[in-house]
């Protein structure tokens, strides 16, 4: 895997994890009463958790693949996008 931030510890972590990270980064900033040099270094960490999130999202979406049998037998590839959740194969 491609590492999207400097930071081994964000790279290691699962979305799930960075999301809720990410969250309580926000909370935290938006609660304000950080020195400026804490408040930016807080920015810079939530910014390398969106783009950890961001990756880990694009990932997934390169692996939400269906393999469809077709009548010959052969089999396609097709992207499922959440719009064709509801819709059967």
């Amino acid at each position: 895997m491609v590492a999207t931030t400097t930071d081994p510890a964000i790279d290691a972590l699962t979305f799930d994890d960075a999301l809720a990270e990410l969250q309580r980064t926000v909370a935290e900033l938006e609660a304000g009463g950080q020195p400026l040099e804490a408040a930016i270094a807080l920015y810079e960490r939530g910014v390398a958790l969106q783009a950890r999130c961001e990756q880990l999202l694009g990932d997934a979406e390169l692996r939400v693949q269906q393999l469809v049998a077709r009548a010959g037998g052969a089999l396609e590839t097709r992207d499922v996008r959440p719009e064709d959740a509801t819709e059967e194969p």
